[in-house]
């Protein structure tokens, strides 16, 4: 087991292994670059991608450099298992919200359909605000934030504020940001 890109090489090299699991946020040299010189170094290599949050860039990235396939960390351990199987056997496992990244960006969306007020709140959380503090702001009840922040963990594919906040951070959003651009057409109900 290897925490860091250059471990990771050499343990390659020395183990040449059937299936790589990398984690795609390694300090230093990250799972990304790691994997495209594994791969560019041994043609045929094998390897998965492991991430804590699904980013429709970083998937593709990670594609990209040659990984085969792409799993949540917080997938079960059965669920990992079963997709370090599949790549062992020549399959591409995807985590059902890495395939909707990739669906999305093949189809030139490049985020998920939010509401005018969905995307305020997910400013607000990207910005460290608290729901209290967010439901005075957009004067609406804090169980009216939460809805709508269910809805918006629901829309990225995330578990909780703190991805939420570095989906938005990762993707460039904050609550000046040009959401159109960001996130791309999205319904106009409230």
């Amino acid at each position: 087991m290897a925490d860091r890109g250059p471990a990771a090489l050499a343990l390659d090299s020395a183990l040449e292994p059937d299936v790589v699991v990398m984690d795609i946020s390694m300090p230093g040299m990250d799972g990304i670059e790691t994997t495209r010189r594994l791969v560019g170094h041994r043609a045929g290599a094998c390897v998965v991608m492991l991430t804590a949050h699904v980013d429709r860039g970083r998937v593709l990235d990670a594609l990209d450099a040659g990984a085969v396939g792409f799993l949540a960390k917080d997938a079960e351990p059965a669920a990992l298992l079963a997709g370090i199987h599949a790549a062992a056997n020549g399959d591409a496992p995807v985590d059902p919200r890495a395939a909707r990244a990739m669906i999305d960006a093949r189809a030139g969306r490049v985020g998920p359909a939010l509401t005018d007020r969905e995307a305020e709140v997910l400013a607000l959380v990207a910005q460290g605000e608290a729901n209290k503090a967010i439901a005075r702001r957009l004067s609406i009840s804090e169980k009216t934030v939460k809805a709508h922040l269910t809805r918006v963990f629901a829309a990225l594919g995330v578990t909780d504020r703190t991805q939420a906040a570095l989906w938005a951070v990762d993707n460039g959003f904050s609550e000046s940001a040009d959401r159109d651009a960001v996130l791309g057409p999205r319904s106009t109900t409230r």
